[in-house]
């Protein structure tokens, strides 16, 4: 009887309630738009590249696939009118926009060019904002949610995630204060800190370890390659690919925590769907990391 309850109130929750979803290609955007179209939700699906045929093979009205890269301006003002064009209700505007897209990356900090640094923030943090800013007048409409996919790595450092930490930090300091400006418009802005799920998603492969070593090693300067010699770097090129097979195997705490930020009256600031050990560690270094030994 619970259950038969509950199922009515999604199906009036969910009714006529329209989201916007970046990175639809693979990981969890992919599943992410599968598991809220099987909720009920009207789905734009923002795709970069290989991702639509496979969401296009649903042939659902409720599903609609966009193109969609986060670091145009352009193709990001033609999501944004697609939507309203295909809203059922336009007046009703945007229930909610859940930014994923995002790129990952490794490597100390004087191997790590510029350029690199610049190109994971792009996508990480400049999209999230973009994306956001451009939907956000749809999404006061609704008085709906803005849901920013982070990190753990984005209230904690680690030895060659620099780049990404720098731009998941970002994403944390943009939606906090976001969220304090939408309180009065009645909008609800919700981070998700993911823990490991590398194994799940993908995103780390044997070969893309490989294939980002020797690009690191090519183009670190020669005094960098001198001082830290071969056999430090390579010692750290061990270390990540012992961590492709390692994490969650399965998205679903990922993706049940998105859907209450979603769906909830009250959702939470901040969901971290990770394993207990590194949420302790999480909480450790998010509190405790100013305690210093004192010195005699």
């Amino acid at each position: 009887f619970f259950i038969y309850i509950l199922h009515i109130y999604i199906c009036q929750f969910v009714k006529g309630k329209a989201v916007l979803i970046t990175g639809c290609d693979t990981g969890f955007g992919h599943a992410l738009a599968k598991h809220l179209h099987k909720l009920g939700f009207i789905v734009f699906a923002g795709c970069l590249l290989k991702g639509a045929k496979k969401l296009e093979e649903f042939h659902s009205d409720r599903m609609k696939v966009i193109q969609l890269d986060v670091c145009s301006e352009e193709q990001v003002k033609q999501a944004v009118e697609y939507i309203k064009d295909n809203m059922e209700d336009s007046e009703r505007g945007l229930w909610a926009v859940v930014n994923n897209a995002g790129v990952s990356t490794f490597g100390e900090v004087e191997f790590t060019s510029i350029d690199t640094y610049k190109e994971v923030s792009e996508v990480n943090l400049w999209g999230t904002i973009r994306v956001t800013k451009a939907v956000l007048p749809l999404i006061r409409r609704a008085k709906g949610r803005v849901v920013n996919l982070a990190s753990m790595y984005a209230r904690m450092g680690n030895v060659m995630r620099s780049p990404y930490c720098i731009s998941k930090y970002g994403v944390e300091a943009f939606s906090d204060c976001l969220r304090y400006e939408m309180k009065g418009w009645g909008v609800k802005v919700s981070i998700i800190e993911p823990g490991n799920f590398i194994v799940a998603t993908g995103i780390l492969t044997r070969d893309i370890v490989a294939s980002t070593a020797n690009k690191l090693w090519n183009e670190a300067p020669s005094n960098v390659k001198e001082d830290y010699g071969k056999a430090h770097f390579e010692h750290h090129m061990g270390l990540m690919r012992s961590y492709c097979n390692s994490g969650h195997k399965d998205v679903a705490p990922v993706m049940d925590d998105i859907a209450d930020a979603i769906m909830s009256k009250r959702p939470y600031s901040r969901y971290t769907p990770m394993e207990p050990r590194w949420w302790i560690r999480l909480q450790l270094m998010t509190h405790l990391q100013s305690i210093r030994p004192s010195v005699s």
